[in-house]
């Protein structure tokens, strides 16, 4: 299990799903297709990840292909941190 996606679905589950059990669905699950985070939840997010790994996210990088599951949002970062090497 990558750090990431473990620190994603800890966050999601807690903050956004108000919940403390394990993270309900697969990593490439589709965060709009099962209702997990609408847009405020968007925003949340890209307010944590800014926070949590220091990347910088612009309006433009906020797209499905981006944020709509657990595992494209850790591809995501890995790619703004590997950029940054």
């Amino acid at each position: 299990m990558d750090e990431t996606e473990a620190t994603l679905r800890t966050y999601i589950t807690h903050n956004i799903l108000f919940s403390d059990t394990d993270y309900p669905y697969a990593d490439d699950a589709s965060f709009l297709e099962t209702g997990v985070v609408d847009s405020l939840g968007v925003m949340e997010l890209v307010m944590f990840v800014e926070e949590r790994f220091g990347v910088d996210i612009q309006d433009r990088d906020v797209v499905p292909a981006n944020f709509d599951s657990i595992s494209r949002l850790s591809a995501f970062i890995h790619s703004k941190l590997e950029a940054r090497i």
